[in-house]
C-alpha cells in the first residue's frame, strides 16, 4: 500500500448557512442547524480523504497551543490519522468561517494567524519524506522549503495552487515549478482552461495538470500523451455545499493514480468522489471509504 506525505493547513472551520447572496442585513438571525464547527483545512481534508480511501498518510502541519489544538488532536485520533508530525509551535490555531447558500455557492474567510511566518523542522520532514511514495505539498509557506528537498530526492510531488490568475504568480510559482502533478481551479483564469494548460506545460513542464471546472467537471492535461481534454461533472446526490470539492478531487486523483498509473481513469474516479462529497456541509465531511468508492 502506498504511503503519502501530506503537508498543509489545519484550521477550525465554522460554516454558516444563509438564504442567498448578497446577504440581507438583519440584526439577529436564527438559522437552526445552519451553524456548525469542525476541524478542517486543506491539509487535514487531504489527509482525511486519503485515509478514508485506505492509504497510509504521514501528515505534517503546525497548530497552536490553545484549546483548539486539543480538539485537532482528538479529531485526528478519531480519524485514525497519526499526529506524530503535527507540531504545536504557534499560539493560536488558524480558523475559518465559510458562508454558503442553498445553491452551494460559498464565501471562504480564512484567518491564518501567524502560520505563514513559521518554518517546519527540516529533519522531521526528511524523516517523513523517506517513508513516503508521493508528497502532497499544499501551497502554504511552511511547505515551500520542502519542494527543493523533495525534487532532489526524486520524489513524486503533487500540489494544488487553488485559485490563480497569473502564470508567474509570485506566491505560487515555486509550487507550480516543482509539481509533477499540478491542480488548480478555473475561477480566476485569465484565458480558457485549454490555453492555460498549454501555457503551464510550456512554462513548467508538469507531467499532469488538472483544472477544476466546478459544475462543468475538470480538464486534464497529460504531457507525455500530448493530451488536453475535458471530463464532465457527475451529480451523485443533491448538492449542499461546494466547499472542499477541490480537495476531494485532488485527493481521489492522487489515490487512484498511485494505484493505477492511469490519469484518465483517475480523473473520472476523482470527479465521482468529489460529486459525492459536495452533498455534505463541512469541507472535511462527505468522503467515501474505499469500499463505497469502488462500488460507486
Amino acid at each position: 500500500m502506498p504511503r503519502i506525505l501530506v503537508s498543509g493547513l489545519i484550521n477550525i472551520e465554522t460554516t454558516l448557512r444563509v438564504d442567498d447572496f448578497p446577504i440581507h442585513y438583519s440584526p439577529v438571525r436564527y438559522p437552526f442547524h445552519g451553524v456548525n464547527s469542525s476541524v478542517s483545512g486543506v491539509g487535514y481534508n487531504l489527509a482525511k480523504a486519503l485515509t478514508c480511501l485506505g492509504n497510509r498518510v504521514n501528515f505534517l502541519s503546525i497548530i497552536g497551543q490553545d484549546f483548539a489544538a486539543g480538539q485537532v488532536r482528538a479529531t485526528l485520533a478519531a480519524d485514525q490519522i497519526g499526529d506524530d508530525y503535527i507540531l504545536s509551535q504557534i499560539t493560536h490555531t488558524p480558523q475559518s468561517v465559510i458562508i454558503y447558500d442553498p445553491d452551494g455557492r460559498r464565501q471562504i474567510n480564512v484567518d491564518l494567524k501567524d502560520i505563514q511566518e513559521q518554518t517546519y523542522p527540516a529533519a522531521r520532514f526528511e524523516q517523513a519524506m523517506q517513508r513516503s511514495d508521493l508528497l502532497a505539498l499544499c501551497n502554504i509557506n511552511f511547505s515551500r522549503p520542502m519542494l527543493h528537498a523533495a525534487r532532489k530526492a526524486g520524489k513524486l510531488i503533487a500540489s494544488d495552487v487553488h485559485t490563480i490568475g497569473d502564470l508567474h504568480d509570485d506566491y505560487n510559482a515555486d509550487f507550480m515549478a516543482a509539481a509533477n502533478i499540478l491542480f488548480m481551479s478555473n475561477e480566476s483564469l485569465p484565458m480558457p482552461p485549454e490555453d492555460w494548460a498549454k501555457a503551464l506545460l510550456k512554462t513548467y513542464h508538469n507531467e499532469i495538470i488538472v483544472i477544476g471546472l466546478g459544475e462543468k467537471g475538470a480538464l486534464l492535461a497529460v504531457r507525455k500523451d500530448n493530451f488536453i481534454g475535458r471530463f464532465p461533472a457527475v451529480q451523485v446526490r443533491p448538492i449542499v455545499n461546494t466547499i472542499g470539492a477541490g480537495d476531494a478531487l485532488f485527493s481521489a486523483f492522487i489515490h487512484s493514480y498511485l494505484h493505477s498509473a492511469n490519469p484518465y481513469a483517475a480523473i473520472r474516479k476523482a470527479i465521482l468522489f468529489a460529486g459525492y462529497k459536495i452533498g455534505a456541509i463541512s469541507a472535511a465531511e462527505g468522503f467515501l471509504g474505499s469500499k463505497e468508492f469502488d462500488e460507486l
